[in-house]
């Protein structure tokens, strides 16, 4: 079983590249019974998501008077 340290390292690089079989079986099974690891996760993920949405926009231009 992983311990909280290593889930989140995992749950830092499924970001980023495809995990194992094994590291994603492990993964899974840590969150389904680590409450704190499961919001971590949430938030992992809803902050890549933010920042891959503000990448792709365009800088705004500051109005000017």
């Amino acid at each position: 079983m992983l311990m909280c340290k290593e889930a989140t390292r995992l749950m830092s690089l499924k970001l980023d590249r495809k995990l194992t079989f094994q590291e994603r079986v492990s993964l899974r099974l840590h969150l389904t019974m680590c409450h704190a690891c499961r919001q971590c996760d949430q938030q992992f993920t809803l902050l890549h998501k933010i920042k891959n949405r503000l990448s792709l926009e365009p800088p705004q231009e500051e109005n000017r008077k």
